[in-house]
């Protein structure tokens, strides 16, 4: 409110004899009453005295004071939601939302804004995904995709922040598309006064309300999506789901009655034929039986929602270094060339490095005794006396692994996982051991260990780089079961994990379980570093337990510990176990490799505060060291996915394929943005190509999103009346209803406002006043005459 009212006096300087004719009148008046022999003599007497009393304020010249708006000096905003979710029509309405807002807003049919305007300087606006000035408001559409309410009273706040803004009165269902965008503390905002556009709903409208995608790496494991849609009005009345992808086939489709009573109603569906790579599915629900034409829901705009599987495509390399020829890599490999996505490049030792001055050698003999009696190595080829014997196994190339071990950065980070088998820490020199921490922790590559006579404690890893990044501890032994049998089983965070297990349902994966052979060889380790997850246990026949499979993050990749040695006795017990373990070891490297970056990475996030969905594509160049590249040429070809439509190459944004520069970030050397604005409702697929100064191509990246504006926007379609009654309460405003616009406008002149003055009006001079002292007169006559007094 403006504040209490204030009563002057003009005429102050006959106070005193006012007063004192006042009282000489009243004293009059009790003594003419005072013998007089009627009985309701006081009360006449009363009414005289008011009635002079009134008379003699007058000679006063009362002022009544109070503040009000300056005319003019204060603005005031109208600001309307232009969105398409006031196209519905309410249940019981005749007319939609529109109609009702068109009304409200037009000055012909109403003259609340004219009432504004003469107290306020009155600036009006439109809302949808941006906010828009307007002169009057008889271009509204409401063909908006989105209702980015936050962003535009946050802008309109900030507009005119400093100026003197009395309030906004807002006209809209309140259905917000972006609510992320208002700041928590809205202490400093001017008043908000809410108008409700709608009713309680639509009587009839499915609607997708949220949809979640669950995906692996892993072979066999199915993409699952589970969808929650609204069911306004169709209680029991049958409907149907399905799943499409981007060439419009059916991958799946689900039938069933909304339960009586239920608003909600949830779908579950497995896709098992994903390919590798980003792809597009899209979840649409509809009445069973109708089409779009006889439909009676409110909308079919939200009906379906697009989403987004990214599989991880290779091809992918994976490095295993073993110390000797055993049965795990047989298996490992074989594993492996059943997944065209991995490459498995061994590096095997087959003789350890000999003392140089050996006294049980030839005399002249420089190379390794291994080579001995052979005679089609090449001259300076053979490995010496001091060096150990290395085989590679299926290379890229003849100079690959070629010396050994890795010792440039640019030769270790073109794999994406390296796998240690049996292998003594005094293999690795210093350098070696650093490069490979620096592996996981800076390249973030996927690192394992796997158990034997000289892996872990065994071969001396305790206090090495490698032993640093292990998940497990290998100062001192702890007491872990003895060697053999051994049971394995998964731990409670292994049942957890999708790569750990092998069957669809936990009793089926006990079952398999159960049926494994006794494992005869363990690393014993001291204990599990804090921040690590156990996997998978040992157990022995007395019931003690020991971390089997123990996995960590370690910088920017990750590092396991598989402490059995003997695994490869799963796979000879039968052709089903060999299935199983070959599964196994997929999985088990696929999650090495799930998360590894590749030179060129590229990420796709809405832009930060932007009401029109701009996405901000984001591609990080690195050179072979996992360096950032900072003066490399960056291309972004986006190409929209319509649904049983392929895109076409060109330039224009609506339904072709589009080529974007990316520009330097100027807070991350190696960052490169570009900006992109969806047209349309739909999947989106971008590669990035990176090519550095020289002109070589240092990678490529590709990524997918999916906007859904229409599902989004119409997500609800009943008023949020909650969000704008805490809207008004925090901002000091009221609720308002469409009738009550007049009443506001004619109210809010006399609301405090930044820009107020005093305005005076005659007391004295108002009908009131004269009346009731007239009234009181003649009535004190009246009562005289009816007890028969003159």
């Amino acid at each position: 409110m403006s504040g209490p009212a204030v009563i002057t006096f003009s005429g102050d300087l006959w106070r005193w004899p006012v007063l004192a004719g006042l009282l000489l009148a009243t004293a009059l008046v009790l003594w003419s009453y005072r013998k007089a022999a009627i009985k309701r003599k006081w009360l006449c007497a009363g009414l005289k005295i008011l009635g002079l009393a009134l008379l003699a304020l007058c000679v006063l010249e009362p002022q009544w004071t109070r503040q009000r708006v300056r005319p003019g000096a204060n603005l005031m905003v109208v600001l309307a939601d232009n969105s398409s979710s006031l196209q519905v029509t309410d249940a019981g309405a005749a007319q939609p939302r529109t109609a009702r807002m068109r009304q409200a807003l037009d000055p012909s049919a109403s003259t609340w804004q004219t009432t504004l305007g003469d107290a306020f300087d009155l600036r009006r606006y439109q809302f949808d995904q941006r906010l828009q000035h307007l002169e009057n408001f008889a271009g509204l559409d409401f063909a908006g995709r989105a209702s980015a309410l936050g962003s535009a009273l946050s802008m309109v706040s900030r507009r005119f922040e400093g100026r003197p803004l009395a309030g906004i009165v807002l006209l809209t269902d309140g259905n917000a598309t972006d609510l992320t965008s208002l700041p928590a503390d809205l202490s400093g905002w001017p008043p908000v006064y809410p108008v409700v556009i709608g009713g309680k709903g639509p009587a009839w409208d499915l609607s997708v309300r949220k949809v979640s995608v669950t995906q692996t790496a892993f072979e066999d494991a199915p993409v699952t999506i589970e969808a929650e849609v609204g069911t306004t009005g169709f209680s029991g009345t049958p409907i149907t789901a399905r799943i499409t992808d981007s060439a419009g086939k059916v991958m799946e489709e689900q039938k069933r009655s909304v339960p009586a009573g239920s608003a909600v109603s949830a779908f579950r569906f497995q896709i098992k034929t994903a390919p590798p790579g980003v792809s597009f599915y899209q979840f649409s629900v509809g009445e069973a039986g109708e089409t779009g034409e006889t439909t009676k829901e409110a909308t079919l705009a939200n009906n379906q929602r697009v989403m987004v599987v990214d599989r991880a495509q290779g091809p992918y390399r994976v490095l295993y270094v073993s110390g000797r020829p055993n049965w795990e890599y047989k298996f490992l490999n074989r594993a492996l060339e059943g997944d065209d996505q991995v490459q498995l490049t061994g590096l095997m030792r087959v003789a350890k490095r000999e003392p140089k001055f050996s006294f049980l050698g030839r005399a002249g003999e420089s190379s390794n005794p291994l080579f001995r009696g052979t005679d089609d190595q090449a001259k300076g080829e053979v490995a010496g006396y001091d060096q150990p014997v290395l085989v590679r196994l299926n290379p890229l190339d003849e100079q690959e692994l070629r010396s050994g071990f890795p010792v440039l950065p640019e030769d270790l980070f073109a794999y994406h996982a390296v796998i240690l088998d049996d292998l003594e820490a005094a293999f690795f020199t210093p350098v070696e051991a650093a490069l490979l921490q620096r592996f996981v922790s800076e390249r973030g590559g996927g690192f394992l260990m796997l158990g034997g006579m000289e892996s872990f404690a065994e071969g001396g890893y305790a206090r090495t780089p490698i032993g640093d990044m292990l998940p497990v501890s290998l100062d001192r032994a702890s007491a872990a079961p003895a060697p053999g049998p051994l049971t394995f089983d998964l731990d409670r965070e292994g049942w957890l994990q999708a790569w750990a297990r092998l069957r669809e349902n936990e009793a089926d994966e006990k079952t398999r379980l159960s049926g494994m052979p006794p494992l005869m060889v363990m690393n014993r380790v001291r204990g599990v570093k804090a921040g690590a997850g156990i996997i998978a246990t040992a157990n022995d026949p007395a019931g003690n337990k020991a971390p089997a499979l123990v996995v960590q993050r370690f910088g920017r990749g990750r590092s396991a510990a598989l402490m059995l040695g003997d695994l490869w006795r799963w796979g000879m017990r039968s052709p089903e176990a060999r299935v199983d373990l070959e599964k196994s070891w997929r999985q088990m490297v696929r999650w090495l490799i799930a998360d590894v970056p590749g030179r060129v990475a590229l990420a796709v996030e809405p832009k930060p505060a932007d009401p029109n969905g701009v996405m901000e594509l984001q591609v990080r160049v690195s050179d072979a060291k996992f360096l950032p590249v900072e003066n490399a040429t960056v291309s972004i070809t986006v190409e929209p996915v319509q649904f049983g439509k392929p895109a076409t190459e060109g330039t224009d944004p609506a339904g072709k394929a589009l080529t974007l520069q990316a520009e330097p970030s100027s807070t991350e050397p190696g960052l490169y943005v570009a900006s992109y604005l969806p047209r349309e409702t739909g999947g989106y697929k971008a590669t990035a190509r990176a090519v550095n100064a020289a002109g070589a191509e240092e990678g490529r990246a590709t990524a997918g999103w999916a906007t859904d504006l229409a599902a989004q926007e119409l997500r609800s379609l009943t008023p949020d009346t909650a969000f704008l009654e805490e809207l008004a309460r925090k901002t000091g405003g009221a609720m308002v209803e469409v009738s009550g616009l007049e009443a506001l406008a004619a109210r809010l002149p006399s609301e405090k406002a930044p820009v107020m003055e005093p305005h005076e009006e005659p007391l004295w001079h108002t009908p009131w006043i004269f009346l009731t002292a007239i009234g009181c007169l003649i009535t004190e006559w009246g009562l005289r005459r009816t007890e028969g007094l003159p």
